[in-house]
C-alpha cells in the first residue's frame, strides 16, 4: 500500500532514511513518497480502463502544489471546493476542462472565478445556487455546464463527520427535487444541466453503498431519459477507504469490478473525484519525542508534533500506526498515550500504543497524507510543519516550514 518500509531496523520512505530526512529538514515534518501517490492514482486509472473515466483529484485531502503538480502530469484532472483550490489548479497549470467545482456555498467571486477559468462544470447542491449561477452567467454572456448533485440517502457506514450521502446532512438534493429541476430546466437559459453527481461519504471500505447510490441515480436518469432530457456525465465522486489499521477496504480493482456493470448502464461519461485513496498512505508526520512522562496510571510519550498539526485523531478519534523511525530495544512493557504539547486533552496522535522510544528518538505517524497538513492549523500559536517530497534517492523540500514571524505578519497592532 506504500512506500514505507524498515530496512533492517531503519525506516525509509523509498530510498530515503527517514532519520536523515527529520536531521535535516528538523521536525514536525510531512514526507511524501511520490512512487505511492502515483501508484495509487495509476491503480485506480487501471481499475477504470473500460470505461475511461475522467479522474478529479480531491484537492482538499491535501492541495500542496508540488502534490498537485505531480498528478496533473500524470494526467488528472481536479476536483475542487473553493476559490483558493481554484487558484492552486492554475498554479499548477490544470486545464479547465478537467476541472469540477463543489461545495455547498460557493460565493458569488468563485463562481465568476470558476466561469472565467473554463471549468468544466459546476456541481450544484441546491436551487438557490442554480439560479444564482445561472444569475452570473447570464451576466457575464456565458452558458456554463452544471451537474446537480443527489443526495440519495444511502447509509456510507462511515464516520458520522464524513458521511455525506444521508438525507438530514446539508450535502446535495434530494431526487424528486433534482428530478424537477431537469423537467423545468427552461427556466435557467444560461446553464446546461448535463450531469448528476453524488458524493457519498469518505473513507467507506465497503462497495455497497456505492451500488445502491448508482442504481438510485440510473433510475432517475432511465426517467429523464423518457422524458427527452439528455445527459453526457454521471459523476460518481470519490470515498474509497484505506487501511489506517485493521480495515479490510475494496481494492480498486475489486471496487471497479462491482460498480462498471452498473455505470455502463447509465451510458454516461464517469467522472471519479478519489482523494484519500490516492494521497493517504503516499504521506507520514514524522514527530521527535520530548519526553517520557511515567505516571502512577499512565505512559506518556509526548513529542513536538500535535493536534494542529494532525487533528483526524482528536477530531474522529482516528487511528494512524506509529511506529519508530529506528527500532531499538528499551524493555518498556508499558503501553502509551502518544501526545503533543497543545494545552487540550484532546490532543493525541495515538492512545495505548506499544511504542518503545526513548527521549529524542524519532517516531512516524503513518497514513498522514490525506487531511493531515491541510486540516493543520496555528492553534497555541504553533508555526505549521515542513513538507518534504522523497522521490527515490532524492528530496526535496515543497513547503517550508513556517517561522513566528509567519505567525504575526497579517496581524496589525
Amino acid at each position: 500500500m506504500h512506500y514505507f518500509n524498515y530496512k533492517k531496523n531503519d525506516l525509509y520512505c523509498e530510498e530515503m532514511l527517514v532519520s536523515d530526512l527529520a536531521n535535516k529538514f528538523a521536525t514536525p515534518l510531512y514526507v511524501y513518497s511520490q512512487a505511492t501517490l502515483l501508484d495509487h492514482f495509476r491503480k485506480i486509472k487501471k481499475a477504470f480502463t473500460a470505461l475511461n473515466p475522467l479522474i478529479c483529484y480531491s484537492v482538499k485531502a491535501n492541495s500542496n502544489l508540488a502534490i498537485l503538480k505531480v498528478l496533473v502530469k500524470d494526467g488528472s484532472g481536479l476536483d475542487i471546493v473553493s476559490g483558493g483550490e481554484l487558484y492552486r489548479a492554475q498554479k499548477v497549470v490544470c486545464s479547465g476542462k478537467k476541472i469540477v467545482y463543489a461545495s455547498v456555498g460557493k460565493t458569488t467571486k468563485e463562481i465568476k472565478e470558476a466561469i472565467n477559468y473554463g471549468i468544466l462544470m459546476f456541481n450544484v447542491e441546491s436551487s438557490p445556487e442554480l439560479a444564482r449561477i445561472n444569475a452570473i452567467a447570464a451576466s457575464m454572456h456565458k452558458n456554463v455546464k452544471v451537474a446537480l448533485r443527489v443526495n440519495p440517502d444511502v447509509e456510507a457506514m462511515t464516520h458520522d463527520y464524513i458521511t455525506t450521502g444521508k438525507k438530514d446532512t446539508k450535502f446535495g438534493m434530494d431526487i424528486a427535487t433534482v428530478r424537477n429541476i431537469f423537467l423545468n430546466g427552461a427556466k435557467y437559459p444560461n446553464l446546461k444541466i448535463v450531469g448528476i453527481h453524488i458524493h457519498i461519504g469518505s473513507q467507506i471500505t465497503k462497495s455497497s453503498p456505492f451500488i445502491a447510490a448508482i442504481k438510485r441515480v440510473n433510475k432517475l436518469i432511465d426517467v429523464l431519459r423518457g422524458k427527452g432530457i439528455i445527459l453526457e456525465h454521471l459523476n460518481i465522486g470519490g470515498g474509497l477507504g484505506i487501511i489506517y489499521n485493521k480495515e479490510t477496504p475494496q481494492t480498486a480493482s475489486d471496487f471497479a469490478k462491482k460498480v462498471i456493470p452498473l455505470l455502463k448502464k447509465s451510458g454516461l461519461k464517469i467522472v471519479l473525484e478519489p482523494g484519500r485513496f490516492i494521497v493517504g498512505n503516499a504521506g507520514a508526520l514524522i514527530a521527535k519525542t520530548t519526553y517520557i512522562k511515567e505516571t502512577p496510571f499512565k505512559r506518556f510519550v509526548i513529542v513536538d508534533a500535535a493536534m494542529n498539526d494532525l487533528l483526524r485523531p482528536s477530531l474522529y478519534e482516528a487511528y494512524h500506526t506509529i511506529l519508530p523511525v529506528k527500532k531499538v530495544k528499551y524493555k518498556s512493557s508499558k503501553l502509551s498515550d502518544i501526545v503533543g504539547p497543545v494545552c487540550e486533552s484532546g490532543d493525541f496522535l495515538g492512545k495505548a500504543r506499544a511504542l518503545d522510544v526513548g527521549e529524542n528518538d524519532y517516531i512516524a505517524v503513518l497514513g498522514a497524507g490525506a487531511y493531515g497538513f491541510a486540516m493543520s492549523s496555528n492553534y497555541n500559536s504553533r508555526p505549521r510543519a515542513a513538507e518534504v517530497l522523497v522521490n527515490g534517492k532524492e528530496a526535496r523540500i515543497i513547503r517550508k516550514r513556517e517561522s513566528y514571524k509567519d505567525l504575526i505578519q497579517k496581524e496589525i497592532i
